[in-house]
């Protein structure tokens, strides 16, 4: 037995260690040699067949199937009718040695004079390459380059036969990641080919810049802008009125009060800038004191302490009598009790807030100042903006997606913008709405001048408080709540005003400002009202 392992041993010994050297020295599996028979045929179809010996079992192979064509366009290469491998869209896989046939459309491209075969035969590593090409007609020249793709190395050789219809190429040594390209030109029309291009997106592409989408980028913003405009001059614009409703005007006829046209301080807000802002509901609250529905009673108070007045609700007032956003701000105000602080002004006062917004919209139509809702018109103008905006963005992405007219889609967006914005100025006043806009306007620059005329002395507390409410509408509160504090008034308070102890109506103008922007915020706070 002994003698049996000691004939055997250097025998295994050998065996083991040539296994080993095999192992070590076969590498990676990889293609030793390439020979390749390409066909292009009448219809542009190139059919390629590869007889490949391989060293060290199955290897994959990824052939070229994009290239750049220009600024703009891929060039694509489709394979077909794979046989002797198989073929997963991307890459190649080839079990063993044999031979692998597939059919390439899109290798064909018409040049100056002709037509040019152009195709990415083999890539290495490989030791030899050879390749033979035949046409449908008379080859015109023909070139072979190796290295990565776009390089203009040539190959070992190349060469075309006698008749001029078959060339020939050689490669020695293809190396690791390098390609060999042959190209070979035949006659126009030898098979009418054309290259399969796809858009390659790219952001300078995609808005280019030119004659064609410069100009049609302004023609379409001329037309867009111009057509809005026109909407907005026949049905945005107020109705106009004649010169001689404009000037200044006064409020005071005969020994009473007469505003113009009837307006009441919160409907002049909404009929000058067509929102129902803060100071509109500040005015009326005002209003309603100086037209004896409530009393606005000062709190005393220390130097620290925030300032405070108790709103009372007077007994036997004419609420019947109110418009209905009026009655809709002193519900909203008392809430069925009768005095409130006005730093207590929450909860329910807010949800009312919300009516007393409607109710503003609603009357200015009711007046017929408006032939729709301010507010309504504004939200279809800004919803129609949006969906012109969207719909600008989304065929912008198309076009810069798939053309290079993406500049030509902003026109649309710009227009989706502009109606967005400018709708808000696309509510109209009526003719009737414009007259009492012109002498709403006279009476503010009559209330500017703060001119107190020809006013006997006995009746002025009750028409210059009556002035006040619009004062405040119209920012001119400290000039008339001085003008107020001025009258010769029995008793320190007025009849609608009442102060804390040891105050008099020579601090009146202080605690109107003070009353006015206090109020304004308790308002702003519920968010129901345009703040400024």
């Amino acid at each position: 037995m002994v003698s049996l392992v000691r004939r055997l041993g250097p025998a295994v010994a050998a065996t083991v260690t040539s296994l080993v050297l095999s192992a070590v020295l076969a590498g990676p599996a990889h293609a030793d040699q390439s020979t390749l028979t390409l066909e292009l045929r009448k219809d542009g179809v190139l059919h390629v067949k590869e007889d490949v010996v391989l060293t060290g079992g199955a290897i994959t192979r990824a052939p070229v199937l994009r290239t750049r064509h220009d600024d703009s366009s891929d060039r694509v290469y489709r394979i077909t009718n794979v046989t002797g491998a198989t073929f997963d869209g991307a890459e190649f896989a080839i079990p063993a040695s044999g031979t692998v046939e597939y059919d390439v459309t899109g290798a064909v491209a018409p040049v100056a004079g002709g037509e040019e075969l152009r195709w990415y035969v083999a890539s290495g590593p490989l030791d030899q390459v050879t390749v033979k090409v035949t046409g449908p007609g008379q080859i015109q020249h023909l070139a072979c380059f190796t290295g990565d793709l776009g390089a203009a190395m040539g190959c070992t050789t190349a060469a075309m036969n006698e008749t001029g219809l078959t060339a020939e190429f050689e490669q020695q040594e293809l190396g690791a990641g390098q390609l060999l390209t042959v190209v070979v030109g035949y006659p126009a029309g030898a098979t009418g080919a054309e290259p399969a291009l796809e858009h390659r997106f790219s952001l300078s592409a995609a808005f280019t810049v030119n004659a064609i989408t410069g100009g049609s980028l302004v023609l379409l913003l001329v037309l867009l802008l111009g057509g809005f405009w026109l909407v907005y001059w026949t049905r945005g614009r107020d109705a106009r009125v004649i010169g001689a409703e404009s000037g200044a005007r006064g409020a005071y006829d005969n020994g009473r009060f007469a505003p113009p046209d009837g307006v009441r301080p919160g409907q002049i807000g909404t009929l000058i800038d067509e929102q129902a802002d803060v100071i509109d509901v500040t005015a009326t609250i005002v209003d309603l004191a100086v037209r004896g529905y409530l009393r606005i009673d000062e709190q005393p108070r220390q130097t620290y302490d925030a300032p405070d007045w108790l709103l009372v609700k007077l007994p036997k007032a004419p609420v019947a009598s109110l418009l209905p956003y009026e009655r809709a701000l002193f519900d909203a105000i008392f809430d069925l009790r009768d005095e409130v602080l006005l730093s207590q002004l929450h909860g329910g006062f807010t949800t009312g807030l919300g009516r007393v917004r409607d109710a503003l919209y609603r009357d200015v139509v009711n007046q017929g100042w408006f032939a729709r809702r301010p507010d309504s018109v504004r939200s279809r103008w800004t919803v129609i903006g949006i969906l012109v905006t969207v719909l600008g963005l989304a065929g912008t992405v198309a076009l810069a997606m798939y053309t290079t007219y993406g500049l030509v889609g902003l026109a649309v967006i710009v227009l989706g913008a502009a109606v967005t914005v400018g709708g808000q100025y696309m509510p109209a006043k009526t003719a009737s709405g414009a007259t009492a806009l012109a002498h709403t306007l006279g009476f503010r620059e009559y209330l500017a001048a703060g001119d107190i005329g020809d006013v006997p002395p006995g009746e002025r507390a009750e028409l210059f408080s009556r002035y006040l409410p619009y004062a405040v509408i119209f920012d001119s509160v400290d000039r008339w709540a001085r003008v107020v504090a001025s009258i010769k008034n029995e008793g320190d308070n007025l009849y609608w005003y009442h102060g804390p102890a040891e105050w008099d109506l020579s601090k009146f103008a202080d605690s109107m400002r003070t009353f006015t922007m206090t109020t304004s915020g308790a308002i702003s706070s519920s968010r129901q009202f345009r703040t400024f």
